[in-house]
């Protein structure tokens, strides 16, 4: 089952939703696939205004638009997706955050761009599956990184030994930055699963995971790849 936000699923101009392994693209958005702005993801802090459908980004981890009928996506695996939207809908963005992006600031420099139209108090985040603090364990250096870089309480940063909770640190950079109403939509991307739509006893991973690919393929080296299979997350102003 798809993914939605209750904050956004309550603004009637727009069209939203998060994908699984299942369902890489919500079934609410496939009819508006063609319209996507062509990008490419680098984990960086770009911003990209889109004013045509089809529209050539070049690299960017991040799109705006106020135009209606452009589906603005995101493609991750255990990154975060968080998608945006004015509360009528006026207009609409998306960020790719890795903690790379995280870290270098692309959830506030999307604020910015925000803020040049409206105020950020009148806008809802929703932030997606993503690998959750309960799986996403990183080297001590990294929490470091983040422990001195930005202004949150170290707890926040990392609720467990050297476990990064980069959903945590979306959700306070929002709403230190004056978006209020935030969502965190879905579960962990490396954990999570559901039952078999055939075999309710059976259960199967619900997302996409390069992390959890990475560690079955330590144990046996030969566990497939994931090429490809990264889950979209995106809205639309409905034409």
């Amino acid at each position: 089952m798809t993914d939605f936000s209750p904050q956004l699923s309550r603004i009637t101009a727009i069209c939203h939703g998060f994908g699984n392994k299942s369902a890489l693209l919500s079934h609410a958005l496939e009819p508006y696939r063609a319209s996507q702005p062509n990008k490419k993801q680098v984990h960086g802090t770009r911003i990209v205004d889109v004013i045509a459908p089809e529209q050539e980004c070049g690299e960017a981890d991040g799109l705006y638009t106020t135009q209606a009928g452009i589906l603005l996506t995101v493609l991750t695996a255990d990154c975060l997706p968080v998608i945006f939207s004015h509360r009528q809908g006026k207009g609409i963005a998306v960020v790719h955050a890795g903690w790379r992006g995280l870290l270098e600031g692309i959830i506030l420099k999307m604020i910015e761009r925000i803020a040049r139209d409206d105020d950020p108090a009148d806008w809802v985040a929703a932030i997606g599956p993503a690998a959750r603090s309960c799986c996403y364990e990183v080297n001590e250096e990294l929490v470091e990184q983040f422990a001195n870089r930005l202004p949150l309480a170290k707890n926040i940063i990392t609720p467990r030994f050297r476990h990064l909770n980069l959903a945590a640190i979306a959700e306070h950079q929002l709403r230190g930055a004056g978006i209020h109403q935030v969502d965190r939509v879905g579960g962990c991307t490396i954990c999570t699963t559901v039952p078999d739509e055939e075999d309710t006893s059976q259960h199967h991973f619900k997302y996409t995971s390069f992390r959890r690919t990475s560690q079955q393929q330590a144990i046996d080296p030969t566990h497939p790849s994931i090429k490809g299979r990264n889950q979209y997350s995106g809205l639309i102003i409905l034409p």
